[in-house]
């Protein structure tokens, strides 16, 4: 079981899902920035430690939630989704991907309505964030972090889409798991250097480039899923011709075996050449009756 779940093709997702945590850092920088920086600015500058410990506790939360997160869904694909159905889901998938580089590049905001979608879920959630401020203790940013997660943010329901099409429950955990640890440095980053980093990775080339890389990203996994597609229906039809001729060579070769089975029957001429045993038995006798007379 062990290694069915760590599949080479597992690998393959979860270095995928990091690579696209790590190239969405920009844009995790300005959805997270904020409150990383306000963790950061909370504890005094030579207290160090504390204040590492607080923010690798919140990230720790946070990355946490997204592997719940993952979990949930994963599973939620592994009953719901079979056959074709996965299939439509892997190429869902690389489209949101596609729509999250337009995104991170600045050239399409279409997926913020999809973020709005989530916003729903979000007001219930903040309030219990807002109660833990401000954040004194490492427990209280674990807290923060755990809750930050679920905030409306298209490029997790991007990788939340590319984890369902795992369809298993921890194949999806740690996908999403490993897109967390992809968007660790730029969080962490920008806790500490929150406006020169920020200002960075708001640039118009290296957006575009991070952006650029997730779309080439996004349409080699439709790509492949397309082809997977194809040569999936391709073997169906092989399959089923394989079988179509197998059934027609059986049908072909039935009547022939029976008659080689068959008894044969002996033709009319055969039957008027056959003498009776008892006419044979009786010309033996008077044979032997004359030539004993004589």
């Amino acid at each position: 079981m062990f290694e069915s779940v760590m599949s080479p093709e597992l690998w393959a997702a979860l270095l995928s899902a990091f690579a696209m945590g790590l190239l969405g850092g920009g844009h995790c920088v300005g959805m997270c920035g904020g409150i990383t920086a306000a963790l950061s600015f909370a504890v005094p500058a030579e207290k160090r430690v504390r204040r590492w410990s607080i923010l690798l506790s919140y990230n720790i939360g946070r990355i946490a939630s997204y592997g719940i997160i993952g979990g949930l869904f994963g599973y939620l694909g592994q009953q719901l989704i079979s056959g074709q159905g996965l299939s439509i889901m892997r190429l869902l998938a690389g489209l949101l991907l596609i729509a999250m580089g337009l995104y991170v590049a600045d050239w399409w905001r279409g997926l913020t309505r999809l973020e709005k979608l989530g916003s729903y879920a979000w007001r219930w959630l903040q309030p219990l964030g807002k109660r833990l401020m401000p954040v004194s203790s490492p427990s209280r940013a674990l807290l923060l972090g755990g809750i930050w997660g679920w905030l409306p943010c298209g490029l997790v329901y991007s990788a939340l889409a590319y984890a369902m099409a795992q369809a298993q429950g921890a194949a999806a955990a740690g996908v999403m798991l490993a897109f967390g640890l992809g968007t660790l440095p730029a969080v962490l980053a920008g806790g500490l250097f929150a406006e020169r980093l920020k200002q960075l990775l708001q640039s118009r080339g290296l957006r575009g480039l991070m952006g650029g890389l997730i779309i080439l990203f996004g349409a080699w996994t439709v790509w492949l899923t397309l082809q997977h597609a194809n040569h999936g229906q391709h073997t169906d039809h092989s399959s089923h011709s394989q079988q179509g001729n197998q059934a027609g060579s059986h049908e072909h070769h039935t009547p022939a075996a029976a008659e080689g089975q068959g008894v044969a029957e002996p033709d009319s001429d055969d039957i008027g050449d056959v003498v009776p045993a008892e006419e044979s038995a009786g010309d033996s006798m008077d044979m032997h009756e004359h030539h004993h007379m004589h």
